[in-house]
């Protein structure tokens, strides 16, 4: 997962914040592998689960395997647990310039809630979104 970070983000998470998140009572990461070994790691999902609504922390899919669907498919597996835990809805923060993320966010119901300015340390600002899921039974996946 360390190597996927340090290839996708300009301030990727070291592997301490890994562990620490690992070990966090409240947190869920999921990891997807190749199908044939089972030790390919793809992409992976790290989110805080509580009561007062699901927060997406990390999301990544390792460049080789981008244009996949496999991001999208790791968002539905977090939406489904959110959904069938009768959580009402998932916050997150993504970088202004991360189109392609903010793409797939709204395409899955994330409406944007507002801007948090000079968010991340080089002063670049966090998109703040959210999806309500009262509304959402399952999500197909």
């Amino acid at each position: 997962m360390h190597e996927i970070e340090e290839l996708c983000y300009p301030e990727p998470w070291t592997e301490a914040q890994f562990l620490s998140e690992i070990q966090k009572k409240h947190a869920r990461v999921m990891v997807l592998t190749d199908d044939d070994t089972d030790s390919i790691v793809m992409g992976y999902i790290v989110y805080w689960v509580q009561v007062e609504g699901v927060s997406l922390h990390n999301i990544s899919v390792h460049p080789k395997w981008r244009g996949m669907g496999l991001a999208k498919k790791l968002m539905h597996l977090m939406i489904n647990e959110t959904v069938r835990d009768e959580i009402s809805r998932i916050s997150l923060e993504v970088r202004e310039s991360n189109r392609a993320a903010i793409a797939l966010y709204q395409g899955l119901g994330f409406a944007k809630t507002h801007e948090r300015k000079n968010f991340y340390r080089n002063g670049e600002t966090a998109v703040v979104m959210e999806l309500k899921t009262s509304s959402i039974s399952t999500v197909v996946h």
